[in-house]
């Protein structure tokens, strides 16, 4: 068995070892589970099946860390008497709705639908809207059939506003929040619409319907991650949300974070104009899953991807939610999943272990990138509010959808940089916060949003929070404040050369202490040698980032502090190369993407660099701000989609292609330009930038065993010479430049 396929393994039988732990004292939440539970739900692993609900009830864990019980099951047996149409065992079929053949072609220059509801004239960044107090009680209906244009049926929990007085459904028309998941739409506990339960809606009234998505939970077919058929059925859920589905107004929404906020992306693009769907809530989701998470540098993402996919294949293990009710349909449903393991699962794995077409970025992942969808977004006339995150595993991708959406509004290529006098529009806005995966979903502040967003565009009440001439909401580390700007990249700053130069600055205890200057080497020598280690110090930023920040949320939920290496760098520093300017003497703010391009020699025929940024402050601590890596064999640059300000590389663009992928000439004096990943922070005066060279990050990028074979033994020259001037490219920026934020947008930490 190879390495991927014992990790896939182990994460298989973690997950369905954990579901024990989270109810192993839950009657009420115990500490072990009011840490584990948010763990097992947010990844669908407390799938507990329909009646196992309890009361709104919470407790001071359950209230720190954002979790709701869900409402008693038993309720739904009112329901029946509702409406003589109220849905019955039989599946409802949706084979007559298709996608709007519209949807599938991409407008050059789209015309955008005039639909702004009227407002009172606020702006998102002040505005005059209040939450309105809950007026409704929770009813809920489990595992609602629904049968799909190809014969599939998926099922569905659809929770509805009751009246307070009698528990009943309420009467009238609502609008419907829909939200489709792999991790098992049925659970006792939420983590405020992480999983798609969103109570803090339902009390206010909207309908809020959860899908298992094909071949996962519930829902017959097999599982595959996102793929055509996926968003096809989710065009069709929007349909059967807005006119089939009890209770209704025709109004849909579509919210969820993750997974549940990626979908939301790729169906907003096929729906087509004129549908029932109205606005969408993408929390921490991506725009290009190879380049976001999946692979980093063309280097496989194990400590994520790995634990996420075994996580994934173990939950289609656990039984149907109606297999009491329905135990031949439940078993032909766990049939089915089980052959997703082999017809997508091993295939998966096998092919980018052995370097087949998974490892590239080819039709496959393109299929699957948010990205590709944003020009359609704009041209169906849909509205997107994004949350997303400093240490997010998508901290790429998010801002790009950003950008990428406002450039679709003005007529622009979803993948160009904006300009600096660029028109910018308040339907597509953007909260980046100093969150990691888990971290970004807690929070009253997200809920308050997502009901203003919707109370917006699915209820036409005057918020004003589309009228936001600023709709570009960032933390600002460092300084530890919200402002509020435009444009991405932000063009309020320079983009300023640093070059690499020799030590020892008396500043690090790396190999070399090199210096980091705005004065471009004079020399014809000087170089710093590091080899190929294969292993780097784990538990730092990089760890914690990519594993969703999942220490971070349970210390979190402790009311401990974060751990110290994911605060201080100096460990990770001293096996790899630094290179770090003097102190600054006045504030700047380091602001969006980074580029590094490296000058240096392998004795091998492929090459591993990692860059870390760092804020050095006075007493030495090296606070990581953000990282990026490049497999040299994929050092290729595309110059058409590659950024660049007043002539320098700010984003590189690699395509990661089997026919753009070329091998390290042994000796030769090479460029690799690598894309670190953006960040935003206020550089205090005294505090220094450095920059961190080391040749490898584990646990979170793995090798496959081919580029292990052409790593193994490399050393590496990094040049620092006059013809050959590594360096790096920081976007600066004064912190005047920024207008701090009247709106506390979400909690700080991290």
């Amino acid at each position: 068995m190879n390495r991927l396929w014992a990790g896939f393994a182990s994460a298989v039988v973690v997950s369905l070892a954990v579901p024990s732990l989270a109810y192993a004292n839950s009657n009420p939440p115990g500490l072990l589970s009011s840490l584990t539970a948010p763990m097992t739900r947010l990844l669908g692993l407390s799938g507990a099946g329909p009646g196992s609900a309890a009361n709104h009830t919470s407790n001071s864990n359950l209230a720190r860390s954002g979790l709701e019980m869900k409402p008693l099951s038993k309720m739904v047996s009112s329901l029946p008497a509702l409406n003589s149409t109220a849905p019955t065992p039989s599946a409802l079929n949706l084979s007559h709705l298709r996608t709007n053949p519209s949807s599938q072609s991409t407008p050059s220059n789209p015309a955008v639908p005039n639909s702004t509801p009227q407002n009172s004239g606020t702006q998102a960044s002040a505005s005059k809207w209040t939450p309105e107090p809950a007026k409704y009680g929770i009813v809920e209906q489990s595992n609602v059939p629904i049968r799909m244009s190809d014969g599939t049926v998926l099922m569905a929990d659809v929770y509805r506003p009751a009246n307070l007085s009698t528990g009943q459904a309420a009467a009238g028309k609502f609008p419907v929040i829909l939200t489709q998941t792999p991790y098992r739409k049925s659970g006792p506990l939420t983590i405020q619409g992480g999983d798609g339960y969103y109570p803090y809606l339902i009390k206010r009234g909207y309908i809020n319907a959860i899908v298992d998505v094909r071949g996962t939970g519930s829902s017959q077919g097999t599982w595959k991650f996102l793929g055509p058929r996926e968003v096809q059925d989710g065009v069709e859920l929007v349909n059967w949300c807005a006119h089939d589905l009890q209770g209704s107004n025709g109004k849909v929404g579509l919210a969820g974070a993750s997974y549940l906020g990626i979908n939301q992306l790729l169906i907003a693009g096929a729906v087509g104009k004129d549908s029932p769907l109205k606005a969408i809530f993408p929390v921490i989701a991506g725009n290009d899953l190879y380049r976001d998470t999946a692979f980093q540098g063309g280097i496989p993402d194990t400590e994520f991807s790995l634990p996420w996919l075994g996580l994934r294949a173990g939950l289609d293990m656990l039984p149907s939610d109606n297999t009491v009710n329905d135990p031949v349909g439940a078993a032909q449903v766990a049939m089915q999943h089980a052959g997703s393991l082999l017809s997508f699962d091993a295939p998966f794995l096998t092919g980018i272990e052995t370097g087949g077409s998974a490892s590239y970025d080819g039709t496959w992942w393109q299929q699957r990138a948010p990205r590709n969808a944003l020009q359609n977004i704009v041209a169906n006339g849909i509205p997107a509010f994004m949350v997303g995150g400093w240490f997010d595993l998508f901290q790429r991708g998010e801002v790009l959808n950003y950008s990428g959406l406002q450039n679709a509004w003005d007529g622009r290529s979803v993948r160009a940089p904006m300009t600096a006098n660029q028109p910018v529009t308040g339907r597509y806005q953007l909260v980046m916060g100093p969150w990691y995966h888990l971290t970004a979903t807690v929070g009253q502040k997200l809920q308050e949003l997502q009901l203003e967003w919707f109370d917006t565009w699915l209820k036409n009440e005057p918020t004003g929070m589309a009228d936001t001439p600023t709709p570009l909401h960032l933390f600002e580390l460092g300084s530890q404040k919200w402002v509020n700007t435009n444009r991405y990249p932000m063009t309020q700053g320079q983009v300023q050369t640093y070059y690499f130069g020799p030590g020892r600055t008396g500043t690090a205890v790396s190999i070399n202490d090199g210096s980091l200057t705005s004065s471009r080497p004079a020399t014809m020598s000087g170089s710093d040698m590091v080899a190929w280690t294969g292993v780097t110090t784990p538990l730092g930023r990089q760890s914690e980032q990519w594993s969703m920040g999942a220490s971070t949320y349970l210390l979190q939920m402790a009311g401990l502090p974060p751990l110290p290496n994911t605060q201080d760098d100096r460990g990770f520093e001293a096996a790899g190369l630094t290179y770090t300017t003097k102190p600054f003497p006045r504030p700047e703010v380091l602001a969006g993407p980074i580029d590094a391009s490296i000058y240096a020699t392998s004795t091998t025929t492929n090459a591993e660099f990692v860059v870390t940024v760092e804020d050095v402050a006075p007493n030495g601590q090296a606070y990581p701000l953000t990282s990026g890596a490049l497999l040299g064999s994929f050092r290729t640059l595309d110059p058409s989609l590659s950024w660049r300000e007043n002539g320098k590389l700010v984003l590189p663009y690699h395509p990661y292609t089997q026919v753009s992928e070329k091998p390290v000439v042994p000796g030769k004096i090479t460029c690799y330009d690598i894309e670190v990943f953006p960040t935003f922070e206020e550089v205090h005066p005294g505090h220094r930038l450095r920059i961190t060279i080391t040749t490898s990050d584990t646990p979170h990028l793995t090798p496959t065993l081919v580029q292990t074979q052409q790593l193994a033994g490399g050393v590496y020259r990094i040049e620092r010479t006059s013809p050959f001037p590594s360096h790096v490219n920081f976007t600066l920026a004064s912190p005047s430049d920024f207008a701090s934020s009247a709106v506390s947008w979400g909690p700080s930490g991290s």
